[in-house]
This record gives C-alpha cells, sequence and structure tokens, in this order.
C-alpha cells in the first residue's frame, strides 16, 4: 500500500527542507502576516520579537527521554533559552507543557524536572507557569514537552551592535538574524559537531562505539550573553540542531543571499564521532547538536572572538570554518584534497526523534 501524499511523516519534524516546506507552506500560510512583531513568524528565525521582547515555543519529543549526557528536560529547558540568547537577548522566564504517557513511573518523572531544574539554575532562568496532561499507554514513548520562554534586550547586545557598526556602516538590524550575514563575514563554529545525535542515536538503537559518546545539550545563553558585551563584532548566531551544520548554514546562506564556503580541515569533529558516522553511513555535517552555536562575526573581530571562546569550556574546541561569499549561491566546502563539494540542505535530520 502507497503512503498518501497529504500524510505527515518522520521527515516533516526531522529539519532539513521537508520541515522547512510544511512550516512556509502550511503554518506560515495561516498565521504569518498579521501583528505588529518586529521579528514576526514568517522572518523563520529561531524566535519571535514583539517590542523589545523575544518570545520562543519549542516542543520536545526525544526518543529514550534518557541518554548519554543528557534527558529530554535538559533538552526542553537548554532548547529555548538557546534559541532566545541567538538572537542577542537575555532570557528569564520560561512555561511548562507537560505530556505524560500513562505508566510513566514516577520516579522518572521526578528524575527528569531534577534535571531541568539544574538546567534552568545553570541558565539563569525560572519556570513561572505551565500545564500537565495524561495520555494512553503506547502514545509517546514516555512523555514529551513544550517549554516556551521570554526575552529581553541586554547592553550587552548594544555593545556588539556598536562593534558590529565600526566595521559596517550599513548594518541597521537591531538583533542578531539569519539575514544579517554579509560578504566576507566569517562563520565560527562554537565546538565538535555531531555529538548529540550519536549520542541518541546509541540509545535507540543500543549501539556503542569503542567509547561513550555523550550529548553536548547545555544552556549557552550565559556565554553569548558574555561574549557579546566582552568581545563583540557577531552579526548572527545560530543553533545547529536538527539537520546540523549543513541546514543551518543553507538557512543563514539563503536568508542572507550570499554563498558561504566551509574548510573541512577547520571542521571539528571527534574522532569516535567521525568513525561512527562513517559505519553507518551518517554524515556528520547533516547530525543534530544541542550544545553548539554558529556565528557569523565581521572578519576584523572573528580571531578575537575565537580566541575568546577557546578560553571557555563550552567553546574550547570552537574553529573558524568559513567564510560568506558572492562567487556562488548556497553553501560549498573546500575538500582536504582540494576540490569543491556542494553542502545542500539535508532532506531532514538522519537520527529521527533527537529532541
Amino acid at each position: 500500500m502507497t503512503e498518501k501524499k497529504d500524510a505527515i511523516t518522520m521527515l516533516h519534524g526531522a529539519g532539513g527542507t521537508v520541515m522547512h516546506d510544511l512550516v512556509k507552506n502550511y503554518v506560515v500560510k495561516y498565521f504569518g502576516g498579521v501583528g505588529n512583531a518586529e521579528v514576526p513568524l514568517e522572518a523563520m528565525d529561531d524566535a519571535a520579537v514583539v517590542g523589545d521582547i523575544v518570545l520562543k515555543s519549542d516542543s520536545h519529543a526525544v526518543k529514550p527521554i534518557f541518554f548519554p549526557g543528557g534527558d529530554i528536560g535538559r533538552i526542553a529547558v537548554s532548547g529555548t533559552v538557546n534559541d532566545i540568547a541567538c538572537l542577542g537577548a537575555e532570557p528569564y522566564a520560561l512555561a511548562c507543557g507537560l505530556v505524560l504517557e500513562e505508566g510513566l513511573l514516577l520516579s522518572d518523572l521526578e528524575r527528569i524536572l531534577v534535571s531541568m531544574r539544574e538546567s534552568c539554575i545553570e541558565a539563569g532562568v525560572c519556570i513561572v507557569t505551565g500545564d500537565t496532561k495524561v495520555v494512553e499507554k503506547g502514545s509517546l514513548g514516555g512523555c514529551v514537552m513544550n517549554v516556551s520562554g521570554i526575552g529581553r534586550r541586554t547592553p550587552a547586545l548594544e555593545s556588539n551592535l556598536e562593534v558590529v557598526k565600526q566595521y559596517r556602516k550599513d548594518f541597521t538590524s537591531r538583533w542578531l538574524l539569519d539575514s544579517n550575514l554579509s560578504v566576507g563575514d566569517e562563520i565560527i563554529v562554537s565546538g565538535t559537531l555531531g555529538d548529540h545525535g550519536l549520542a541518541v542515536l546509541s540509545a535507540q538503537q543500543g549501539l556503542t562505539f569503542g567509547s561513550e559518546i555523550k550529548s553536548d545539550v547545555k544552556p549557552l545563553n550565559k556565554l553569548i550573553h558574555r561574549m557579546l558585551g566582552e568581545v563583540g563584532g557577531a552579526v548572527t548566531i545560530k543553533d545547529a540542531t536538527r539537520g546540523g551544520l549543513a541546514d543551518a548554514l543553507n538557512e543563514l546562506s539563503e536568508k542572507s543571499k550570499v554563498g558561504i564556503l566551509i574548510h573541512e580541515e577547520k571542521i571539528p569533529i571527534r574522532e569516535d564521532v567521525r568513525t561512527a558516522s562513517e559505519m553507518l553511513g551518517l554524515d556528520p555535517l547533516e547530525v543534530g547538536n544541542e550544545g553548539k552555536i554558529v556565528i557569523g562575526a565581521v572578519t576584523a573581530k572573528a580571531e578575537q572572538l575565537l580566541n575568546w571562546l577557546k578560553q571557555t569550556p563550552e567553546g574550547k574546541d570552537a574553529e573558524i570554518i568559513g567564510e560568506a561569499t558572492s562567487d556562488f549561491k548556497g553553501v560549498a566546502m573546500q575538500t582536504a584534497v582540494g576540490g569543491k563539494r556542494i553542502i545542500a540542505r539535508p532532506v531532514g535530520d538522519p537520527v529521527p526523534r533527537i529532541c
């Protein structure tokens, strides 16, 4: 029996082209173009801006709910605060919706809630409201949850924008948006790629890779806030979650209308992640992360930003991996053997239910 073309598939929630088309062709079609948001829904950035308030809502259905290095609660808090912080705002209040499956152990629920509390303390935020529902056994794989949050402008963002304007006189954006990248800006990643997706896959399939690959999931808002205030020069920041680096770079390229050239030998990937990816036929550039950001920076500040990041625990493996260019459209990689390879937007993340 052939699958109906109008049915939702797992690819519709996996990042990449299928999910982006779903959002653009259905969600934005009915909800876009209304209201007075400064950064509206149709911009399809990681959060919206109304006045000077940043608003984000993020749902999580990771399976299994516990995996090496994290759990669904830590992802739910981290994912929301990171998306708010990537626009340059300071997250300060969250709402949490819990949908629990009948049969979920109360001890497991408590373990998740403890993890969420610890992540909130780490991020300097608090959960102030929410909702709880229970559904029949066999529906969810334990639980799913939504965490929404709000953030506000900070002196650190203003300081960063003043630094950017010293080098880009035409820069007018009040936020760190996907569309801010310009020819000549350099691309930085804050650390090794693919860790989270491979950690979840190992838990899903009971795989071992000779060493335990752990998720990188963590709140990055304090790192971003300090970086903006102490160094500056960032024009855009994006977390490389579903669809990985490949999806993040293609989104920046498309919205900013510039090409992006990255250099294979500069991309930080752990050797065990690289080996596991090769064994499984995965491209680590398409595998999701939960504790890494992609930064577009003006050239004059890129090295300083990199050196600052390398002094932090979260950014010790950071690298400048490429630059924005007018030579071509889309994203390409200069390979180690001297050729160029197109980095297309993935259809979806190759690992299902990673967040």
